[in-house]
Order: structure tokens, then sequence, then C-alpha cells
């Protein structure tokens, strides 16, 4: 097995979230690719449109249709494909296009969820669309590479994204992609198996890949993959005394594929305990107080945040802050997926935490979010674009408005923030990992108000030994730069493999041996023979062959001439018993003279003199017979398998 680290979270806003770690997994001469990620932040280094009469300090900001970073995409295509996509997360498929458009990858399929698919899709979409701005604005690119990536303009982009993304990066601009059509779009999604959580679906007859939930946000999952001779299992790890560093992926060796009793309640309480929740709704509850207070102070707020869940909890929250306090404030959602994406809520329990699952099933009148209350009140109201019909008739100001926008480049938040970006009342939330001074440089000066928050993005470093403890795995692969924070345990039963970027380690086979397994009817069919009290032999003509993740053995149906088969022997001759045997079927023989009994495990003989001249010799490893006449041969054989075991 081998691991190649290709890419690890990003540094764009949610780091983790918005831009997961990917990693090639070679297992059992199969090449997968752990999720395929664009890296957003990378748009922070191109000006925003519309650019507009005032644009602030944004004159070392590239003024053209922008590229994308993919490293994922660009790995897997040097890599000469591979055969198969695993994607945990909605954003962890935002650069597929990139890869399934290329002609060595018409082979190659992709599982993913049911509603990470839906909302990927989505999220893609919205991209396409909002590029298209871009487009609209500069025109298109005919004639080759754009002039910005050559001579003055090409080192101004280094110099503006060596903090971001290419930092160790070099000259290579491979990772650097000019961005998929809706046609290449749909064609990814062709290629997608969509598969639900919990089901085991078989690829290549070799491998088993499952898919449960995380819980972290709306159809994110954790994968497992079973071979025959390992089992793999991917976690997600959070290092809460450097948020801009996000989540890294854990990869654990015969970790979750357990049988032996572990409660699953067990996992869930480890990965998610009420600490973390209280945290999270504690930071949630800070964000309310500040956006309540800037609505006192008559200003508005853009939160340009996409993650589901932390919208679902703002809006819960701050509905109940400005009831409380009676102020009633128009709340916009801007996005062409949001009507959609919202709908998604109760389709999936697996996601909810259990008391709102035990409220789902409970089919209480109370809604699951508090956004449903806002929605049938008409204070939240949800409009694919800024200059939709319905939302010109109901602006008012002051606002809150949700925007899925990672880098202030595209559409709704460009035009709020140029906007507001010069009234201090107003308020920006920005998610942590944003360079917010590189984002907010076109629009300088500011006067706005700027909150950046972080948010739960995974399992946080003091929780991973807890949780390797309930999982008991062999092997445990884990980010070379989280060692110093996750010291490992001494009296840890595991063992401990680390990992950096852009290097390829082998990983131990954890299993020397594997298990066959064998049709019942087959097994009924069989006579064994016992050996000793834990061990029985039987014979049978059979193909081995791979199944679901299995080796295991096809018997032909036809055994008939099964019978006259010659056995197979084992173990040492007693040369007394093969003696009295001989002469019993009335062949002349006799230890040699200088053949004395020596001790055990010493080789001894037997001269045969009729029917035919033979000799027998017998050692410890191994008993051969020495005649010219085949008749008497066959008589010395049939002596032998009277006294030896055989099947």
């Amino acid at each position: 097995m081998k691991l190649t680290c290709v890419t690890t979270p990003g540094s764009g806003g949610g780091g983790g979230y918005h831009s997961p770690a990917s990693h090639l997994l070679e297992l059992e001469g199969v090449r997968l690719l752990l999720d395929c990620p664009v890296d957003l932040s990378a748009l922070t280094a191109f000006a925003p449109v519309p650019l507009g009469p005032d644009c602030g300090d944004a004159g070392d900001l590239i003024r053209a249709v922008p590229y994308y970073w993919s490293p994922a995409a660009s790995a897997a295509a040097k890599a000469g494909g591979v055969d198969a996509v695993l994607v945990s997360s909605a954003t962890g498929m935002l650069g597929l296009p990139f890869l399934t458009r290329l002609p060595s990858f018409a082979n190659t399929k992709v599982y993913v969820t049911e509603l990470a698919a839906r909302i990927g899709k989505l999220m893609m979409g919205e991209l396409v669309e909002m590029h298209s701005e871009f487009v609209r604005y500069y025109g298109p690119d005919t004639d080759g590479p754009p002039k910005w990536m050559q001579g003055e303009k090409l080192h101004k982009l280094l110099s503006l994204l060596q903090n971001i993304v290419i930092e160790d990066e070099g000259m290579d601009l491979a990772p650097l992609m000019p961005l998929y059509s809706a046609t290449n779009l749909e064609e990814c999604m062709r290629k997608t198996q969509t598969v639900k959580y919990g089901e085991e679906v078989c690829f290549n007859g070799m491998l088993m890949l499952k898919a449960s939930s995380s819980g972290l946000e709306l159809g994110n999952c954790v994968w497992s993959i079973k071979g025959p001779r390992a089992n793999f299992s991917s976690l997600d790890v959070m290092d809460e005394n450097n948020e801009n560093l996000g989540e890294n992926a854990m990869l654990c060796d015969d970790s979750l594929s357990r049988d032996d009793g572990v409660d699953e309640d067990e996992y869930v309480q480890c990965l998610c305990k009420n600490d973390d929740i209280a945290e999270e709704i504690e930071r949630i509850s800070f964000i309310c107080s500040c956006i309540s207070d800037a609505i006192k102070s008559g200003g508005s707020v853009l939160i340009p945040i996409g993650r589901l869940g932390v919208i679902l909890l703002i809006l819960e929250h701050i509905s109940e802050t400005l009831l409380s306090s009676d102020m009633k404030v128009p709340i916009f959602m801007i996005s062409g997926a949001a009507e959609k994406i919202i709908s998604f809520t109760n389709a999936v329990p697996e996601w909810l935490c259990k008391p709102r699952q035990e409220k789902l099933f409970s089919r209480e009148e109370e809604a699951l979010f508090g956004h449903v209350e806002l929605l049938k009140e008409g204070k939240l109201s949800l409009f694919p674009h800024l200059y939709s019909k319905g939302l010109l008739a109901a602006w008012k100001e002051p606002c809150i408005v949700f925007c899925p926008d990672w880098n202030l480049r595209h559409s709704t938040a460009v035009h709020l923030l140029r906007r507001w970006h010069a009234d201090k009342r107003n308020l920006l939330v920005l998610e942590q990992g944003v360079d917010a001074e590189l984002a907010l440089k076109p629009f300088m000066p500011v006067a706005i108000q700027v909150l950046e928050c972080s948010f739960l993005s995974g399992i946080k470093v003091r929780k991973v030994n807890p949780l390797l403890s309930v999982l008991k795995p062999k092997l445990v692969l884990f980010p070379e730069d989280l060692k110093s924070r996750c010291p490992s345990k001494e009296d840890a039963p595991w063992s401990y493999l680390y990992y950096s970027k852009g290097k390829t380690i082998e990983i131990p086979n954890t299993r020397e041996d594997f298990e066959v397994g064998l049709p019942t009817d087959v097994a009924f069919g069989l006579q064994p023979r016992q050996l000793d009290k834990a061990i029985a032999v039987a014979r049978l003509r059979a193909k081995l062959h791979l199944s679901k993740g299995q080796y295991v053995l096809v018997a032909p149906k036809d055994q008939s001439d099964e019978s006259n088969r010659q056995l197979l022997h084992w173990g040492a001759v007693d040369a007394g018993r093969l003696l009295s045997a001989l002469q019993e079927k009335g062949i002349e023989c006799a230890f040699p003279a200088d053949d004395d009994d020596g001790p055990a495990g010493c080789e001894r003989s037997i001269l045969i003199t009729s029917p035919g001249e033979a000799l027998v010799k017998m050692a410890p490893e191994k008993t051969v017979i020495y005649c010219d006449d085949e008749s008497t041969t066959r008589l010395i054989y049939d002596a032998l398998s009277s006294v030896c075991n055989g099947i």
C-alpha cells in the first residue's frame, strides 16, 4: 500500500471545510483519489467584478478572467489517472470536472453520497454561473494562455499567492486551470455513482466501500475501505490551537470495520461531545450579539458564508435575539442554490444531532430548525440573484444578507460591499482562513466592521487518542505537522506512521494471511478428516476468485470423478507399520542388516526382494520408493497409503 498527501486543507475561508485535504491511496493494485477540491483562496489574487469606478487598492490585483487552483486534479492527472474517486463532502467534489473532462479519466468511477452529489452539483453550477460574470466582463481567453501568466504578471501572481496557496509549489502552475464549463459539469455528474449512508458498494470485485455520516455537514461522510488484506478508514482532525490549519485527514488501517461488539454510539459520542457543541453555540451566540449591535446602530450585516449548518444555527439564534430585542429586520439569503439546499435539511436524519433526530421522528408540530418559522412568517426570504424582481420589491435596510461568496470576488458580495464598505455601522462576518486584508483590497478604504470567526471542521486534536481507544486500529497514519500537538500514548497497542504533503509513504501490511470464503452448499459436501482436536482437512477442486473484497473458492458443479483421483498423504511414516503392511500384501521385505531402530528422526530403509526388487527410504521430511516394476510399485503404494493419513 502507498499513500501520497496531495493537498493539505487550503487557506480559503473555512480552511479544511471549503478546501479539504486530498490523498492518493494505492491499495490492492487500485489507485484511489480521496477528494478532489478546489482551493478558491487563489481568487483573492484577481480583481472582483464589476470593478467599479472606485477600485480601492486593487492596482496590483490581476484584472482578467480568473484561473482556479486544484492540486488534487493536477496530481491525479500526473499520476496517469485513478481508478476511482471517493468524495467525502460537497466541497470535496468541486474539482472533479477538471478530471472527468480528460480522456484518460473516461473510465474513472466517482463515489459520493446522494446529498453531497446534489449539493455539490448546485455549488459547481453556482461557481460556473459566477465565473461567467468574469467572462462577460473581460471576454473569453481564446488566444492560449492569458497574458498575466507571462513575465512580470506571473511573478506578481506568485508574490500575491506566496502566503496563500503557492507557498511550497515553486514555479509549478499546473494546478492553476481555467474553470470547467456547464457541459463538463454535466458529464462529470453522469460518471458519479451515488450511495446511501451505511450502504456497501463493491468496486472492481476487490474493495468494499462504505460511507458513514460524519455529522459535520449535510451529505458529508467518512469512508471505510475493506479489502482482502487490509481495511482502511479516513477521519478528519482539527487543531483547535491553530484555526487556520483547519482539518487534516487521518487514515486508520483496520479501524472502523470492527465486529467485536464496540458500540457505534461510543464512536459518535467521542466524535462530538457536548463540550464541542457548547463551544460552537457560544461562538454563534457571540456572532449574533455582534449582529444585534450592528442592527441597533442602524447598520446592515453581510455574511458571505456557505456552510449550511452554520447558517442554520445563526438563523436560529439571531431570530431569538431579534425577537427578545423587539427588532424587525428583514433577512435575505441570496443564492441560486439556497432554496434547494434548504429543502434538504429534513431529508437526511443521519447528519442531525440526537435531539433533532428525536424531534424529527416524534412528528411534533414544532419546526426542526428555526429557519422554517422565519420563512413562514416572511422574516426570511430566499432569492437566486441580487437583481431578482421580488428582492427589489422586498429590499429594506438595515437588513441581514447571507450569500455564498468564498473570497469577496463575485456577484452579491461585491455589490453589497461597494454599497456598505464605507459605513462603520455595517458589519461583515468572515470565516477565519480568508486573508481579510487581501480580500478587502479592492474596497479600501473600509470603515465597515469585520468579524472573523472559526467553526468546527473535524475532530479536535485532544479527542484523537480517546477516539483511537474506542476504535483500536492496528496502524494510524497521521499528519506530520500535528505530531507535536497529539503525542502518541506510550502504552497504545497501535503504531503511528506520519505523512507530509507531497511525499509518498509505504504502508506495511498489517495482515500476513487472509481469509477465504466457501459457499455453504460446497462446504456441506466436503468429507473432512480430523487431524487433531482443532484441525480437520478435506480436499476440494476449486478456483480462487475475488468477490466483494473477499477471496472465495468456487468449485465446479461436476465433482463425479473425484473418487478416482490419487490421495494426498502427509506426516512421517512409521517404518514398523509399513513393514507389516507390506508383508500382509504378500511382499517379501525386511530391514537391511545394517539398519537398526535408531532414534526418532533418523532415515530408515526397507529392502524388497519379491515380487520385484525395490527399496523404500523413509526420512522425517519425505518417503521415496525406488522400483522399476510398475505392478510392484502399485502394491507398495497401496501399503503405504494404508498406514498414512490422506485425503
